[in-house]
């Protein structure tokens, strides 16, 4: 799953970018003449993170970052490095 929330749902949205020119009636213009329409998305701020799961099973997920601001999940300890010497 690329670019999706795994809880929220959140996913790029698209829109467009509107350029005009002109200055507006409001501001004593004759008004806003549009020259460009074109596409372009929003994406969510999503990061990968390691959290604990129902099982107790550490897992890597994508989870946007309101979701962690608001303490949403049990993150999971950092990896003690132990390094054993394979026997011959």
């Amino acid at each position: 799953m690329a670019r999706v929330c795994e809880y929220s749902g959140k996913r790029p949205q698209v829109g467009n970018r509107v350029v005009r020119r002109g200055k507006a009636k409001r501001e004593g213009g004759i008004g806003q003449n549009v020259t460009g329409i074109t596409k372009r998305r929003w994406k969510p701020n999503l990061q990968t993170i390691r959290v604990v799961d129902e099982n107790g099973r550490v897992r890597r997920i994508k989870v946007c970052a309101r979701y962690i601001k608001a303490g949403k999940f049990q993150k999971a300890p950092r990896r003690k490095w132990a390094y054993t010497h394979a026997k011959p």
